[in-house]
């Protein structure tokens, strides 16, 4: 799979830009700030219909066009694919409409998205999977240390990739939840009435017993890739690296006195019974009737999915508590590495990598090893400030453009390939 030309309006610093891509690694050099990042960002945005930078969509517009008054603003990011399965072109729209009339407490402006594959506008949801990508980021140490909800968005970005019987139910599961908590928040105010809370429950339950089971298979079959590329490629033997997938199917989560071994021994357990949803959903409605007291008083679910976590160890401690920076470093690498031989062995088509600024944040022997798996990739896209940072030999094999003021007069990218 590979991108061969990227096409964006009115996209961040881009107000127009065309450009061919090869195959081979391309290298975007340029200073801070000239828009490099930004066009990972875009094909990365195609991918997965959400940016690892923003924290709202309407902030891609390009702020020049944002800012001109116009009574539509339109943001588009095209491309056109070559993949296993043949050609195809997809888009992402990004539209900010003025609203008319003065109604009071009305918004001046709307913002919607639409999705186009193969000129045929599509929902969003079928756009992911048309193009697949690894992103690689510096701030990917956040895997390891940050919140558990950084991590299963990690998880949900990597699935809904490859399944879109996940990601619907996702949605789903999300939008059930959301019913729920309404009612329990009326009720712990002691408003409305519960006839409706078992429909919204089983529905929790249902959709919710098979995100358990799908992160829990995609959590082993990653964390043996993860332990294999650590062992073997990055520490010669010397570490051991596992990944334990902690789903909330019970009551007392970690930080309420349940244990790292009791929630593994769950994720064991839903992998096992992966194909049989009637023994999930049955131990998840006992569960749920068991915190039904609970989530009464607080006006909110406590047990289900979206309360996952997982964590890494290395050598058997906790690496977010116990590990060294280099390993943390490692860790994500092999993480990284691992996601992409993945998603190779489940389609057949290697995904396009991204990686921003990353060789700089590796030391010789983690450098060597993603140069490595970069040169057999379908493609590779990465962005530096320096390029003598990588070696004769890959630069002799890389399309090396110069990314320099993302808008011209004519407001149009300046990328000039050597």
């Amino acid at each position: 799979m590979h991108v061969t030309h990227l096409s964006l309006t009115n996209f961040r610093n881009y107000g127009r830009l065309e450009l061919p891509l090869p195959t081979r690694p391309v290298l975007l050099q340029g200073n801070h700030a000239q828009g490099k990042t930004n066009l990972l960002e875009a094909i990365y945005y195609l991918a997965t219909s959400r940016s690892p930078q923003a924290d709202n969509d309407q902030q891609l517009i390009n702020w020049e066009a944002a800012e001109s008054g116009e009574p539509i603003i339109v943001g588009r990011i095209n491309a056109q694919l070559e993949t296993q399965a043949g050609s195809r072109i997809v888009e992402m729209r990004l539209i900010r409409e003025r609203n008319e009339g003065n109604q009071r407490g009305q918004r001046p402006y709307s913002f919607r998205r639409e999705a186009v594959v193969n000129r045929r506008t599509v929902r969003l949801m079928d756009l992911l999977g048309n193009l697949r990508v690894v992103l690689f980021l510096p701030q990917d140490m956040q895997l390891i240390t940050g919140s558990p909800s950084g991590r299963r968005r990690y998880m949900d970005t990597v699935l809904c990739q490859m399944d879109g019987v996940y990601c619907r139910h996702l949605s789903q599961y999300n939008k059930a939840l959301e019913q729920r908590n309404a009612l329990l928040r009326q009720l712990a105010e002691g408003k409305g009435g519960r006839d409706t809370l078992p429909i919204f429950t089983d529905k929790v339950v249902e959709l919710g017993s098979r995100i358990f089971a799908r992160r829990a298979l995609f959590m082993s079959e990653l964390g043996r890739e993860a332990q294999r590329i650590h062992y073997e490629e990055l520490t010669s033997g010397n570490e051991s690296i596992r990944l334990r997938y902690l789903p909330r199917l019970q009551e007392d989560g970690l930080n309420r006195g349940g244990t790292v071994s009791q929630l593994t021994a769950l994720s064991e357990w839903l992998r096992e019974n992966s194909v049989d949803m009637q023994t999930i959903n049955g131990r998840f409605q006992s569960i749920m009737q068991s915190a039904l007291a609970t989530d009464l008083v607080r006006g909110t679910t406590s047990i289900g999915p979206h309360r996952d976590d997982w964590l890494v160890e290395i050598n058997g401690r906790d690496l977010s508590s116990f590990g060294s920076r280099g390993q943390q470093r490692s860790s994500v690498l092999s993480l990284k590495l691992a996601e992409i031989n993945w998603v190779t062995a489940q389609t057949n088509d290697p995904p396009v990598l991204l990686l921003d600024e990353v060789a700089a944040e590796l030391d010789g022997q983690r450098r060597a090893l993603l140069l490595e798996y970069i040169q057999h990739a379908s493609q590779a896209i990465l962005t530096t400030t320096e390029s003598d940072r990588f070696p004769v030999d890959f630069m002799r094999n890389t399309t090396l453009l110069t990314v320099a003021n993302g808008r011209s007069d004519e407001h149009t990218s300046e990328l000039q390939s050597h």
